[in-house]
């Protein structure tokens, strides 16, 4: 069962396309993450059923959710891992509507720089390509589980405009975290490495053909 703090971690991770979904006029997601019985009802309304390589792993299909008509969100993680408790996952999502790349990015980072007030080790980096267009954006946040447990979290977000069909915004990420004072220690002093090997991958790795 995923803690509260947990949760703030998931709405700070997912905040862009929440904003984004409200801008478009449509409902919002409940936050938090499902439970292990929703997990394990993924349906691919993507047309990317997994599996997906991403830097010499791969990564299943783990949960989903269509809150909307055309917004639709799906997480991958290794084998043996689940979204509720993951070390590393991949996200896809698109949002639909007349919203571009940068905008998308944009909202993340204020909900970033709100966090900030409560969480001191937020730290952030965007970067725009400005020939296409797309955006890559990655940040660290934390928090504390019930018992006084540090999480901490890395994340790195490709944005792209869809171009063709329906307008909107996809996004496809990785996501990383540590448990407690000991790990989250060690996974802080190899972030420099990890996040420039997980940030070159995710810039040249293909993006998902959505359905």
């Amino acid at each position: 069962m995923e803690t509260r703090e947990e949760t703030n971690m998931t709405r700070t991770r997912r905040a862009a396309f929440r904003i984004a979904l409200s801008i478009a006029g449509a409902a919002l997601l409940p936050a938090g993450l499902p439970s292990v019985a929703a997990a394990a009802q993924a349906v691919d309304h993507l047309g990317v059923p997994g599996p997906i390589r991403f830097d010499g792993k791969s990564f299943v299909l783990a949960w989903s959710a269509q809150p909307s008509a055309g917004y639709v969100k799906q997480e991958y993680v290794p084998a043996g891992q689940a979204v509720e408790r993951y070390e590393q996952m991949l996200l896809l999502e698109r949002v639909p509507g007349k919203l571009k790349a940068i905008d998308a990015a944009n909202m993340q980072v204020q909900a970033l720089k709100q966090r900030k007030a409560s969480d001191p080790i937020v730290n952030m980096d965007l970067v725009q390509n400005p020939k296409s267009g797309e955006v890559l954006l990655d940040f660290v946040v934390s928090a504390k589980d019930r018992a006084g447990h540090v999480i901490v979290e890395w994340n790195a977000y490709r944005y792209a405009t869809i171009a063709g069909g329906e307008p909107g915004v996809m996004l496809f990420g990785v996501s990383h975290r540590a448990y407690g004072a000991e790990n989250a220690k060690a996974f802080m002093g190899r972030l420099k490495t990890l996040r420039a090997a997980q940030m070159n991958a995710l810039a040249k790795a293909d993006m998902p053909r959505l359905r």
